[in-house]
């Protein structure tokens, strides 16, 4: 039987059909796809020097875990358990009282002997694949600002996150698939999708956001598969819709709306079949899903692998999101309960990319937006019920890690206090941590800019120092 012919109706006239017609194209919510240039964002572009890393995996820990109860041991405390601690305090969010020991306990892992605590037992495996950052500071003990400082660089003010910067200066090496996907299971996070903005960027580096709490995805995306029209008459659609564009340019000057409504038109076309393949995890081998398993988080970091794998630049992983790691009581239980969640899959992620070959050009950074006091927080109206087990928000000093793309593996850079309470050998700002995963990347930081509102902006503003500690 032959097929219909298209039909195309456009009572309001070509600009009014242009602008509109993209509202039946499935994917078009992907509004991080849409150009605002005519020139395309996302072509793979080479960086100011040669690289160590090509992409990032950012798994973001959301809430602020606990320094001192995974990666940054602090036998100390157990001396002032239920006692003041020693010297002055530093400010924080809530009162604070006595000193609060790890409840968990250190090893020395792997061959170089780096700590991990068994609140990471798979993780602690990889020991040997990690640089851990204990010196990380940050700005603020509230959530919202320290987000934005992590993910953008800036805790006030609209500006591009971390993964846009990339995806700007580097493009993307799979035309078919977004340059930067955000996965979060379970709903948005505090500050919701400012977290992977573009901001005054192309709209085509903007973070697309992908909930992975259910395990089919069709559920991921909707409208994957348009249901409404074959493929013959998309194609014929689109090209209509160019054809169009290309007429009477003086009565339609070019508009970089325009462009980019057609380029995400294109872009959602050719998704339905990369994109279905990218997420169709039962592709993978069952030892390879095994390897991850079946839980949210296994499904989360395997599709960050697929995605990678297959061209995009940034993928950010976020646990937390509903139930963050926010322990201002009952912190065993809680960070018991997100890690169990996350470590094999954490670990397999760390396995699978190097025996793939992936790692050794895939950087991979673990951290939350800031870390929890050495102090247990005291009871407050509405917060901890009276409880004397959890801990409150600390920018002072935390611990990121990262592995793989070009870090010194097997390795700890600066210091806390005896306590942990504040960074006292080589801090690392997040300025500073952002400066050095762009120099991985192959970027100097002062150098890739964006022209806007009068002024050259960058992701470390006017701040950041490469750290050398990291880097291999």
């Amino acid at each position: 039987m032959s097929e219909p012919p298209v039909s195309l109706h456009a009572p309001g006239g070509r600009r009014h059909f242009l602008a509109s017609v993209g509202t039946g194209m499935g994917l078009l919510a992907l509004r991080a796809m849409a150009a605002e240039q005519s020139s395309n964002p996302l072509a793979p572009r080479q960086p100011a020097f040669r690289p160590k890393a090509r992409r990032l995996i950012h798994l973001f820990m959301n809430g602020g875990p606990s320094h001192i109860d995974s990666f940054d041991p602090k036998p100390e405390l157990a001396k002032y358990a239920g006692k003041p601690l020693p010297g002055p305090r530093l400010l924080t969010e809530r009162a604070t009282g006595s000193g609060f020991p790890s409840p968990f306990r250190f090893f020395p892992r792997g061959q170089s002997g780096l700590p991990v605590s068994d609140l990471f037992p798979r993780v602690a495996e990889c020991a040997d694949l990690l640089c851990v950052v204990r010196s990380m500071q940050s700005d603020t003990p509230n959530h919202e600002p320290a987000l934005m400082l992590m993910n953008c660089g800036e805790q006030r003010q609209m500006r591009p996150s971390m993964g846009a910067w990339l995806v700007h200066g580097l493009g993307t090496e799979c035309a078919n698939l977004p340059g930067f996907v955000s996965l979060c299971p379970g709903g948005l996070p505090i500050q919701e999708g400012q977290n992977w903005q573009n901001a005054f960027l192309p709209a085509a580096c903007q973070g697309t956001h992908l909930d992975t709490l259910a395990d089919s995805p069709n559920q991921w995306i909707e409208n994957l598969a348009n249901q409404a029209v074959t493929p013959r008459t998309q194609r014929a659609q689109l090209a209509l819709a160019r054809k169009l564009a290309a007429l009477s340019p003086n009565s339609l000057p070019a508009d970089p709306r325009l462009e980019g409504r057609l380029g995400s038109m294109e872009l959602a076309f050719r998704m339905q079949w990369e994109a279905s393949d990218a997420l169709d995890l039962a592709r993978e081998d069952q030892s390879t899903r095994d390897l991850y398993g079946d839980t949210v988080q296994g499904r989360q970091m395997l599709l960050a692998r697929r995605l990678v794998e297959r061209g995009t630049r940034v993928v950010q992983v976020w646990t937390g999101a509903g139930q963050p790691w926010d322990s201002h009581d009952d912190l065993e239980a809680n960070h018991r309960r997100l890690a169990n969640d996350c470590d094999q899959a954490i670990a397999a992620l760390l396995v699978d990319l190097r025996r793939r070959g992936l790692l050794e050009d895939t950087l991979v950074l673990w951290g939350g937006e800031f870390g929890r006091t050495p102090t247990v927080e005291l009871p407050t109206p509405g917060s901890n019920l009276g409880r004397l087990n959890g801990r409150d928000h600390n920018p002072y000093g935390f611990s990121v890690w990262l592995a793989g793309g070009g870090v010194r593996a097997g390795t700890a850079v600066g210091a806390t206090d005896d306590f942990g309470f504040k960074a006292i050998d080589n801090p690392v700002h997040v300025h500073d941590l952002h400066a050095t995963i762009l120099h991985l990347m192959g970027f100097d930081h002062e150098k890739l800019t964006f022209r806007h509102a009068g002024r050259d902006f960058r992701l470390t503003d006017v701040h950041g120092h490469v750290v050398p500690g990291i880097i291999a």
